[in-house]
């Protein structure tokens, strides 16, 4: 494919999945323009990402610190408006790479790295907006906080010195999400939270029926050639 058709294609893949934000929006009596894409760009390379960049798109998710520093310093010198998602889990000894990195950390989910990250962030002298993760389907296999450890968790941050802007969700798979989704907005709501990082390729369009502010969307922007897309 040539570098015009892959331009084209990723303009294409582009607009589609924000027209069914918006669409999904306008159903839920809501604004698009509220709702953040996140094209989840992990284990895809800088060829691949550039032409959604070019297209408009600026909100990228990656899942391990490493990969990301590795790919994103050529690509953010060339442009600067990027802003990047860490959407993995993150361990305690990365905290203070993630921070000065990322824009956005997604997975916040346990005491140690609280503690991390908030020391990182008074290294740094900056904050990247911070959601708490919570394992809305108690599954052994995920990380993020239980739904009943969140209130201790927030408290926690809060005395660390950090400010959680939002709670992130992934919901147990082949399973009708709707619940889970309606589950988190009602945490976040609870708590006083104004963001909700819910929704995949397969599902945005009910988490933003629901009340997502972020939907982070791999397979449905780059394909599926890539390994890992969301």
């Amino acid at each position: 494919m040539g570098s015009d058709d892959r331009m084209n294609e990723a303009a294409d893949r582009l607009a589609a999945v924000q027209a069914n934000i918006a669409s999904a929006a306008q159903r839920a009596q809501r604004r698009a323009d509220d709702v953040c894409l996140i094209a989840v760009s992990k284990k895809h390379d800088a060829a691949a990402i550039r032409p959604l960049i070019v297209a408009g798109q600026r909100h990228f998710g990656e899942n391990r610190v490493q990969e990301a520093a590795a790919k994103w310093a050529s690509l953010r010198a060339e442009y600067p408006d990027v802003m990047l998602h860490l959407i993995g889990q993150l361990q305690s000894n990365k905290a203070e790479e993630a921070v000065s990195l990322f824009d956005a950390i997604h997975s916040i989910d346990r005491s140690s790295l609280i503690q991390a990250v908030a020391k990182a962030c008074a290294s740094a002298g900056r904050q990247p907006r911070l959601f708490v993760q919570v394992n809305i389907g108690d599954e052994d296999q995920k990380g993020g906080c239980a739904v009943a450890d969140l209130p201790a968790l927030l408290a926690e941050a809060k005395a660390a010195g950090l400010t959680i802007d939002g709670l992130m969700a992934i919901p147990p798979a082949d399973i009708e999400p709707a619940p889970y989704f309606a589950l988190l907005d009602e945490l976040a709501e609870r708590n006083g939270l104004s963001l909700r990082s819910m929704g995949m390729s397969g599902d945005y369009e009910t988490a933003v029926m629901l009340g997502a502010t972020h939907v982070r969307v791999g397979t449905a922007l780059f394909g599926t050639r890539g390994q890992g897309a969301a």
